[in-house]
């Protein structure tokens, strides 16, 4: 296994960067974004093209072969959401892989490892991980979200927000409160709802990517015992392990977003003339440039370190976790706002393609903590 400070991929790791880069170039045009983004009740993304990925088998990458996966780890994730990252491709790879799927396979039982998990693996079924609430701000423990003792099992009371795949799920991950206090670390259940339960509403979100998210409603929504993940009041340490590894699959995606971004603009800059020479030739933007080029390198390192530390268990994993993403949230923001403004004035338009990426920026900045949020977090685990 490579060394988590090592930079150069496997014969295996390259063969699969190459055949996602080039599915992504060929199926996933950045043309279709807009199109799938326009209808006010759509899907968001392609149940065809997420069949496409499936039958690929990226979808059972971080998955044990007793489930249907690859057993592989997020080494190898970090080249397909990175691939997948460049084209903007809105299919729910992070959230229901990497989120609801991963949730699962830590702490489903046998049936539900069969009747969700292995239909997940297989394209054939969205599951989402109903994480946030309001004014959670990156506080996985912040669950006010109840589960009640109930004569058939539990009674889930509560909301969740910005729910990522939630609309036209077919089942949810709930994380609800069985004990305690909303902001207390334990006391935490993770329980299994499909979306056709009783008393379950899901409203559709549109977040400034158009990506597909819900609001996810629970008015006494009864479940059986059985519908627990793992332990009672041991949900919240499932949370952590499963946002961790999502969070490094997501510094992939965007890693490919500012990386695409950055050579869009840099064939851009070499096109577009000013005073009867290429733009790329005025020494300031050649700075500009370079210093992008710096930053989607050192996020590139940050984002391999810690994919590799995960997959080691290496016990400063957690803490490169947080630097990736620290590092990912503010060179993404900058290689946007820098692709936005050397496009000028075309870049500030809807119709041309640049702002898309600035979007996506904006968006995947927040998610999972922002650069601040984990800059702090980084010291916490390091003892200040």
């Amino acid at each position: 296994m490579p060394s988590p400070h090592s930079l150069a991929l496997t014969e295996d790791q390259a063969i699969l960067a190459r055949t996602a880069l080039a599915f992504s170039t060929e199926r996933l045009p950045l043309a279709r974004v807009r199109k799938l983004r326009e209808p006010a009740d759509g899907l968001g993304y392609s149940r065809e093209i997420w069949s496409e990925m499936a039958k690929l088998g990226w979808t059972g990458i971080p998955f044990a072969e007793v489930d249907g996966g690859a057993d592989l780890g997020l080494a190898e994730v970090v080249l397909v959401t990175e691939a997948l990252g460049r084209c903007l491709a809105p299919e729910p790879f992070v959230p229901s892989i990497m989120l609801a799927g991963q949730a699962l396979a830590v702490a489903g039982n046998e049936r539900q490892r069969e009747s969700a998990l292995k239909p997940l693996v297989a394209g054939d079924k969205i599951v989402a991980l109903a994480l946030l609430e309001r004014g959670s701000r990156h506080d996985l423990r912040h669950v006010t979200t109840r589960a009640d003792k109930s004569s058939a099992g539990y009674r889930i009371t509560g909301s969740k927000a910005q729910v990522s795949a939630g609309y036209k799920a077919d089942a949810f991950i709930v994380p609800a409160r069985t004990s305690g206090e909303p902001d207390d670390p334990a006391g935490i259940t993770l329980v299994y709802v499909p979306a056709d339960s009783p008393g379950l509403g899901v409203t559709r979100q549109h977040l400034i990517d158009g990506r597909n998210a819900a609001i996810v409603e629970l008015r006494g929504v009864e479940v059986s015992e059985s519908a627990v993940l793992g332990t009672v009041g041991g949900g919240g340490e499932v949370l952590d392990a499963v946002v961790d590894r999502a969070t490094v699959a997501l510094c992939g995606e965007m890693l490919g977003a500012m990386s695409e971004a950055f050579d869009r603009t840099l064939a851009y800059l070499k096109e577009r003339t000013q005073f009867g020479v290429a733009i790329g030739s005025f020494q300031a933007l050649k700075h500009r440039a370079a210093r992008m080029f710096v930053e989607i390198q050192l996020a590139r390192s940050a984002v391999m370190a810690a994919a590799r530390a995960m997959d080691q268990n290496l016990p400063y994993g957690r803490a490169l976790v947080s630097a990736a993403k620290a590092r990912c949230s503010d060179a993404h923001i900058h290689v946007a706002n820098e692709a936005v403004q050397m496009h000028g004035g075309i870049g500030m338009t809807d119709e041309h393609d640049i702002g898309l990426f600035m979007k996506h920026a904006r968006a995947t900045e927040m998610t999972f903590g922002d650069a601040a949020f984990h800059r702090n977090r980084f010291a916490t685990l390091g003892g200040f």
